[in-house]
């Protein structure tokens, strides 16, 4: 058989979020005569990655509303979807995070990242610990190493290394709005394993984070054009939308439920209500618990997408004059430390962001509420949601009067949680997979949770899947000579 008469592989992507969309239109990169069918059982592609534009000029996002840069994935899929130029930086201006402590807002310390500080001098002014919660945070300095290379929970990590308190009042909110998750349980080395890699490298979180500085001021200005973190100018639902056009010549299965997948002489079988199909491979990119009872045909990768927890998060979305805001916020947002005993975990200016967000003299405000903590929250109705955040805005931040707009958007089971053990987890998953010729997992289910991780996730198992059909050719070739 030539080259030329070689027949198009098909490949069935299960799963239309933004891990399923990368997945597919890597594959059409890849392969442009690969015959590419996406299944998704909602009515839409994008999974939580959802914009909504209104008549009166609002942006709202109502899940993500920017990604990181320092990861590339999404940026590098960005620009080849020609959208570069349409990337927009943080506003520099308000570039500043704030916590709460005593219904107060105070700004997070210049330099303290995520967990660890560079600019000792700021974390010994802030008010937001106590002079003995500081005398403990310069002990760090001193704290020896841990040398048991078992896996830790992030709780654990900060209390060793920094103390109670800045676990409690800077650590723990700051962490538990990225994943809204419970510390306790949380794997600091599937979460945030730079920090591990640094205690084992310097001994000393301040150490790191001192060097590491020290290393970026040698670097200089690399002329980069991007803010950390960066957003598309018409919202993060630009980025499916661009996805769906590329994919326009190939099959998307919306409203379409898998049932079940499964391997048979021919190939790849997806079964959905109305009908299967055969594939050569297929990329799985549902949540663990989805896959798991479309995988029944494979109990041992069943059972391990099973222990792989979740969690839920309401968004509340509000619009106000400015006017209505008592107490104004210079940053971008705040975070809850769970010991102030509230029932919002953050809060964030969209609007103060990015432009092009919201009016002249209007804010857009979306609150958290619910997370692996407090699941009651997350499942109050409409009306009882609107109280509990008004009340909490107005103690926080001074907010008058009704808002112009309110919405919930409600994202029940759809956080993975990296609980402890969760590396060793995805390595006997990942395993399991590939005793499977043809098929990948994808998804933010196993090695990272934002929107580059989740490129990447897709993109490497599309990559996988072309492999892996190339060598099928190749030996199909081989043995037709």
């Amino acid at each position: 058989m030539s080259e030329t008469s070689t027949p198009s592989r098909r490949v069935a992507v299960i799963g239309g979020g933004i891990s399923g969309l990368s997945a597919a239109y890597r594959l059409q990169e890849l392969d442009p005569s690969c015959e590419i069918h996406l299944y998704e059982a909602d009515d839409k592609l994008g999974g939580v990655l959802q914009t909504t534009h209104t008549d009166d000029g609002y942006l709202l996002e109502n899940s993500a509303d920017n990604f990181i840069t320092n990861i590339p994935f999404a940026l590098n899929l960005c620009r080849r979807l020609g959208m570069e130029e349409e990337l927009l930086p943080t506003n520099e201006s308000l570039r500043k995070a704030f916590v709460v402590r005593k219904s107060q807002l105070h700004p997070v310390p210049e330099g303290f990242v995520l967990m660890a500080p560079s600019k000792m001098w700021s974390v010994l002014t802030t008010p937001i610990l106590s002079w003995s919660g500081k005398l403990r945070l310069a002990q760090e300095y001193f704290v020896p190493k841990r040398d048991d290379a078992a896996d830790e929970s992030l709780q654990s990590f900060v209390t060793r290394r920094m103390g109670q308190e800045v676990y409690d009042r800077l650590v723990q909110p700051l962490i538990g709005g990225i994943y809204t998750a419970d510390p306790l349980k949380l794997s600091v080395q599937a979460t945030l394993r730079q920090f591990v890699e640094m205690e084992k490298k310097h001994g000393s979180l301040i150490k790191g984070m001192r060097n590491r500085e020290a290393a970026e001021s040698k670097k200089g200005d690399s002329g980069a054009r991007y803010s950390m973190f960066v957003a598309p100018k018409h919202g993060m639902g630009d980025i499916v939308q661009r996805l769906t056009e590329r994919l326009a010549g190939q099959s998307i299965h919306l409203n379409t439920p898998v049932k079940s997948v499964r391997q048979s002489a021919e190939g790849w079988i997806v079964e959905t209500a109305d009908a299967q199909q055969t594939f050569d491979a297929v990329v799985m990119a549902l949540p663990a618990p989805h896959a798991a009872k479309v995988l029944t045909e494979f109990p041992k990768l069943a059972a391990g997408l099973e222990t792989i927890p979740y969690a839920g998060c309401s968004v509340a979305i509000l619009a106000v004059d400015q006017k209505q805001i008592r107490r104004p916020v210079a940053g971008f947002g705040f975070v809850v430390p769970e010991i102030e005993n509230r029932k919002i975990l953050a809060g964030s200016f969209s609007s103060a962001k990015f432009p092009g967000r919201a009016p002249d003299g209007k804010v857009i405000i979306r609150v958290f509420v619910g997370g692996a903590c407090h699941p009651e929250l997350a499942n109050l109705t409409d009306d009882e949601m609107k109280e509990i955040v008004q009340t909490e805005l107005r103690d926080l931040i001074g907010l008058e009067g009704e808002p112009e707009k309110f919405l919930v958007t409600r994202w029940m089971g759809k956080m993975p949680q990296y609980h402890l053990g969760h590396l060793d987890r995805v390595a006997e998953l990942e395993n399991e997979a590939a005793q499977l010729p043809g098929f990948e997992l994808a998804g933010n289910a196993y090695r990272g949770v934002g929107v580059p991780q989740c490129v990447q996730s897709g993109e490497q198992a599309a990559t996988k899947v072309i492999e892996y059909l190339s060598a099928a050719n190749a030996e199909a070739s081989a043995g037709n000579r």
